[in-house]
């Protein structure tokens, strides 16, 4: 059964005609634009496709972001599928790690980031926003259990903008939880939060990549498990640095410690406590972020895509101060 996108009619009409060039206004179109099929959201900064939202999708049950490249078109991604040259050796958990996304293993039980829930597209909210450097859309998602108590645990609104720059863009995730059958909680886990797969070429196991975060930490033994207001993952393409910074919003409910991994995973993570910093210790009890049924929880990340000289290496402390910046506006 197809999903049908609920943007206005007017916004389709235009999106639809600075992309064919029938906008009489198409010379002075916005550089960011968004291209709209039938269960995917393609995103556009001039002639060059950037990034794909994909809301439908037979194999994978939840929402997600695939493609990202840099302005001129390189790779920072992992394909999905996984490409069988590209990628050979570093083809592991591609239904889990489709490129960006959010997703969680544990709310009150039930498993969303190893697909065993559904994360279930509802509805785009109102009409997209297309402006001269950034552009924005959001949705509502219905996180749904599966089995013979199979319900609604929650729903989120999340709105996603990709703001244009002179190294690259960014991309901000703005969620709010809000139950729909009662209270609901978020468990400890590693695998909890927004995270992203850089493409093989990039990441230190199997390319020449480079993990950094805040805190001066290297590679996945001086960043995984830590505390960090970001962690990045880059390598050299063609004489520049290329890469993706992921950032946590420094007025989340809790500070992000980040599952980062040298094969190219790097996720921030403010839920699970125990799971990033004393897995092993059995004294310490598994925490929980609880949502009553009457409440809340927002939750923002952002990543900065880049491509800079290699002469010096890309300022991943500037891009941080510039997404803290965007989300006092």
């Amino acid at each position: 059964m197809s999903t049908h996108v609920t943007l206005s009619a007017p916004t389709l009409v235009a999106l639809f005609g600075i992309f064919l060039g029938l906008c009489p206004a198409a010379s002075s179109a916005p550089k960011i634009t968004f291209d709209v099929g039938e269960t995917a959201l393609h995103v556009h900064i001039g002639q060059q496709r950037i990034a794909t939202y994909v809301w439908q999708d037979a194999e994978l049950p939840r929402p997600y972001f695939r493609s990202l490249t840099t302005l001129d078109g390189t790779p920072v991604t992992r394909n999905y599928p996984p490409d069988p040259v590209i990628d050979k050796n570093n083809d592991d958990h591609s239904h889990f790690h489709p490129g960006a996304w959010m997703a969680f293993g544990d709310i009150s039980g039930a498993d969303f980031w190893r697909n065993k829930a559904r994360v279930r597209h509802v509805r785009f909210v109102g009409e997209a926003s297309i402006r001269e450097n950034s552009a924005t859309f959001t949705v509502v998602n219905a996180y749904e259990s599966t089995g013979e108590s199979a319900r609604i645990i929650c729903k989120e609104i999340c709105t996603y903008t990709f703001t244009l720059h002179a190294d690259g863009y960014l991309l901000t995730v703005d969620s709010t939880f809000r139950p729909v059958s009662g209270a609901f909680a978020f468990g400890d886990q590693e695998e909890m939060g927004f995270g992203i797969r850089m493409a093989t070429p990039l990441t230190v196991r199997h390319g020449d990549g480079q993990i950094r975060n805040s805190t001066g930490g290297n590679q996945e033994a001086g960043t995984w498990g830590q505390s960090a207001d970001w962690c990045a993952g880059f390598g050299k393409r063609n004489d520049r640095w290329v890469g993706i910074n992921v950032m946590a919003a420094p007025d989340n409910f809790r500070s992000s410690w980040f599952h980062s991994r040298d094969y190219g995973l790097i996720v921030a993570n403010p839920f699970g406590k125990k799971a990033m910093t004393a897995p092993s210790d059995p004294s310490v009890a598994n925490d929980s972020t609880p949502v009553a049924k009457d409440g809340a929880l927002r939750v923002r990340f952002g990543i900065r895509v880049f491509s800079v000289p290699d002469k010096t290496e890309p300022n991943l402390g500037a891009m941080f101060e510039t997404y803290t910046e965007s989300l006092r506006e």
